[in-house]
């Protein structure tokens, strides 16, 4: 794999060529607006790295959940325990799970308790608009947390009526049911959505019940519009060796996780001043027991609560864009480990963007400052800057500062292998990027190099196999790497019908450790060495469409391993009948280092949608 990035390039690069003489006219893709809570500009005009799935490849994807999707995002790391998104853990560029935020239509899903519950997302694949994926430093635009990256997922507010349903089967005793129902009406629209998703695991002890309820509704009148959200998710698994080490005494673990979120948004334009003010509400329960058959031995019980205001809004002058912002947050955890412990946090965000030169350049200046109830204030400062080169090519280039203060996990925990520690402090970088953009004739292209100075990083440590595992602040570790992406719409390029989309991604991490001189390190030293993914949908005839997947992960700590994942899917307006395979060689791999994943595994399933 040394030479893999020069040859993406060149592989790219004639690609290119190729299509340039076929066909040279101009095409400009569709304009996504990219869901910041200030600022909102097209995809296209964004100085940063951003990738984004939208709901055509999500219905072509061999998935059935969000982390499943992230997969093919080149960059991300999804670390699963067990099947299907039932628990995972997210990193953005080498970070850890701590350091990811994750947001739902701009809203945190941050766990005071631990990043582990980041991806206990109340919302089924079926109501997802589309997924931003912002890499690099984002605590300029959403606070801290947002260390390496942020993603936020979008929901949707369907414009057509429908209900439909779809249901699922499979191998290991493998099915779910989805229900949705689209209720629009004139300025008023409303979107209802459940689903139930369950297996009796590939292995003992690993079977898993996921059920979903979620509502979303748009309210507009003249130039004001209100936002309602309200979700649910509960999750029972097993959870064979998702905690622990690799000995038989932790096969018989046991977790439910209960997330709620409800938010109430408002949007009023007024002139050149746009004002977004949201409340919202996330409550997660986690319910950990040690033998699954007697609960009395050990558990875990944690329940916290996170409330928000968030006052928002953008004004649009001659001078260029401004975006201001306020949010406040009050933090609880109750637990029978950790204690009863409180957080408040209050953050003042402020940014503007310059258009220069006819919109050749743009520069945009920001910053975030921050006060912990527990930890003081900080200012979180950065710039993007970007530059036209002409219709098709933009070079950009940002920089940033970011930290992440402690979990209560980190601060509190205790078992007999573990104990946390109440003297941490915050660990923070400095993050560079520099890239290239092109947009053109139904191709997108971006390529970066970026560079992470991490100080003082978090992470559980311990100085032999005799010693409790416990948080410091044990090293600084420089970060650098390059990130390709290349997607084509060759249905638009080639004007035919039998290839539709072709994805590339490449990623390459070197991760330098400076004055490290712990013995054992759990999550910090454990990021992906080189990531490869590509991606190709096709219409083999009629309505029968194929789309095939293929990763390549080089982890630091475990072994290499490739996977390939395959969906045939028969698609009309009212009927999608589909088979999927995945892990197609049966690849004995694992994503952590003590959960053996799935081998090859068969499922299908039918989806009806009604017009009334």
């Amino acid at each position: 794999m040394r030479y893999l990035f020069l040859n993406i390039i060149t592989i790219l690069a004639f690609i290119n060529i190729a299509i340039a003489q076929s066909d040279s006219s101009a095409y400009t893709l569709d304009q996504v607006i990219v869901k910041d809570n200030r600022i909102q500009i097209p995809f296209s005009e964004h100085s940063r790295t951003i990738n984004i799935i939208t709901r055509a490849q999500i219905e072509l994807a061999p998935v059935q959940s969000i982390p499943e999707l992230l997969q093919y995002v080149a960059g991300v790391d999804i670390r699963q325990r067990g099947a299907h998104g039932v628990q995972a853990d997210v990193s953005i560029r080498g970070g850890t799970f701590d350091q990811t935020l994750i947001l739902v239509n701009g809203i945190k899903m941050s766990d005071p308790q631990t990043g582990h519950h980041a991806l206990n997302i109340p919302v089924d694949i079926e109501g997802i608009e589309r997924i931003e994926i912002l890499k690099g430093p984002a605590a300029r635009i959403y606070g801290q947390n947002a260390f390496s990256g942020a993603i936020n997922i979008v929901t949707k507010v369907p414009k057509e009526r429908y209900a439909s349903v779809a249901v699922t089967g499979g191998q290991h005793k493998l099915g779910g049911i989805t229900a949705s129902f689209a209720l629009p009406k004139s300025n008023f629209n409303q979107y209802f959505s459940f689903s139930r998703n369950f297996s009796d695991g590939y292995r003992y002890n690993t079977d898993y019940t996921i059920s979903n309820y979620f509502y979303q509704s748009s309210f507009k009148y003249l130039n004001q519009e209100v936002d309602i959200l309200a979700s649910f998710s509960e999750r029972e698994f097993g959870a064979n060796r998702f905690y622990g080490n690799d000995s038989d005494a932790f096969a018989d673990q046991y977790e439910e996780v209960q997330t709620s979120l409800v938010s109430l948004g408002y949007k009023q334009i007024a002139g050149d001043f746009v004002f977004r003010p949201r409340i919202s509400w996330r409550r997660n329960q986690d319910e950990y027991v040690f033998i699954r058959s007697n609960p009395s031995i050990y558990k875990n019980l944690h329940t916290s609560n996170v409330l928000s205001l968030e006052l928002n809004g953008d004004y649009y002058s001659n001078l260029g864009a401004t975006g201001i912002g306020l949010e406040f947050s009050k933090m609880n955890l109750e637990s029978n480990n950790l204690g009863e412990r409180d957080r408040n946090v209050a953050t003042f965000f402020l940014e503007h963007r310059f258009n220069l030169l006819n919109n050749k350049i743009d520069i945009t200046p920001g910053l975030s400052a921050s006060y912990y109830s527990d930890f003081g204030s900080r200012i979180f400062p950065g710039i993007d800057f970007g530059f036209k080169i002409n219709d098709q090519f933009k070079f950009y280039a940002n920089t940033g500062y970011t930290w992440r203060i402690p979990t209560f996990t980190d601060l509190y925990y205790e078992d007999s292998a573990n104990v946390g520690n109440e003297d941490l402090e915050p660990e923070s970088a400095l993050s560079y990027e520099a890239g290239l953009k092109y947009l053109n004739n139904g191709i997108e292209l971006q390529a970066s190099w970026f560079m992470r100075d991490g100080n003082e990083l978090i992470d559980w440590t311990r100085a032999d196999t005799a010693s409790k595992w416990q948080p410091q602040n044990f090293s600084n570790i420089m970060m650098s790497g390059i990130d390709v992406s290349a997607n084509f719409n060759l249905k638009k390029i080639w004007n035919q019908d039998f290839l539709q989309h072709l994805r590339i991604a490449y990623t390459y991490i070197d991760a330098q450790e400076i004055d490290n001189d712990v013995a054992f390190s759990r999550y910090v030293l454990e990021n992906l060495n080189q990531q490869l993914v590509i991606g190709l949908d096709h219409k083999i005839f009629g309505k029968l469409y194929h789309s095939i997947n293929f990763r390549y992960l080089d982890r630091e700590s475990l072994e290499n391993y490739s996977l390939i994942d395959l969906r045939l899917s028969y698609r009309t307006k009212k009927v999608t009948v589909f088979g999927q395979v995945d892990n197609l060689l049966d690849t004995q791999y694992r994503e952590s280092n003590l959960v053996e994943m799935p081998g090859t595994w068969i499922s299908g399933g039918l989806k009806l949608k009604f017009g009334y």
